[in-house]
């Protein structure tokens, strides 16, 4: 048998993405997983659905971020306790360019994406989103010339093609919200499953052992 497998489709303008992407990275849980990462963008996701975007519902707001601190808190995930200023705001060069890295570098995206995350929503600065605040980020684990190739390419239609294609992939897979989980059971089997409070199906699914994270208590 295989080892279980997980595709996560993430947006650093998603705080949802966030929890997921720490939980999934740092909980014992997922320690036998195989785990890709797949930036795709969650305003695109929204358009192919028809789906309005959260903050568009009325009294939606209020609820979310309750669950966003709620989560945050119950998985020890660093989250600013204010929403950040500017949010939401766009992400879509900053995504370009992390789904190039997962194409040309892939060993080097979980580390630039939890560096985006840490700035983004544990402290709460959004401007990390800008070419000039995420570049040095991108420059200091590829090293400049890398860095600079990949940046350049995140604004030609090759780059962004590149990431419309993730996005699609989700949307075919099933999504209509990030983040969204593919999921490979040790037999083969698939299953799709979307939002941070569905982290119990997922690893019910996977037959994963959650008595080493206390954190699920919540989600049984």
């Amino acid at each position: 048998m295989s080892a279980p497998q997980i595709t996560l489709y993430f947006d650093i303008g998603s705080p949802f993405s966030h929890i997921a992407f720490h939980v999934l990275k740092n909980s014992p849980v997922f320690s036998k997983c195989e785990i890709q990462y797949i930036p795709a963008s969650m305003k695109d996701i929204f358009q192919l659905c028809q789906n309005a975007p959260p903050l568009a519902v009325k009294n939606k707001s209020p609820w979310l971020n309750r669950e966003r601190l709620y989560w945050a808190r119950r998985f020890d995930v660093p989250m600013s306790h204010s929403i950040p200023k500017g949010f939401p705001a766009s992400t879509v060069h900053l995504q370009t360019a992390l789904a190039l890295v997962a194409q040309q570098a892939p060993e080097k995206l979980v580390p630039i994406a939890e560096k985006l995350y840490e700035t983004f929503w544990a402290n709460g600065d959004t401007t990390i989103i800008t070419p000039e605040m995420f570049s040095p980020v991108f420059e200091n684990e590829l090293g400049g010339d890398v860095a600079k190739a990949i940046l350049t390419e995140s604004t030609e239609p090759k780059g962004k093609s590149l990431f419309d294609e993730n996005t699609q992939k989700a949307f075919a897979s099933g999504a209509f919200g990030l983040p969204w989980f593919e999921c490979t059971n040790a037999e083969g089997e698939k299953e799709e499953h979307w939002g941070i409070d569905h982290l119990g199906r997922v690893a019910d699914f996977l037959r994963l052992d959650t008595t080493v994270d206390p954190s699920f208590k919540v989600l049984l």
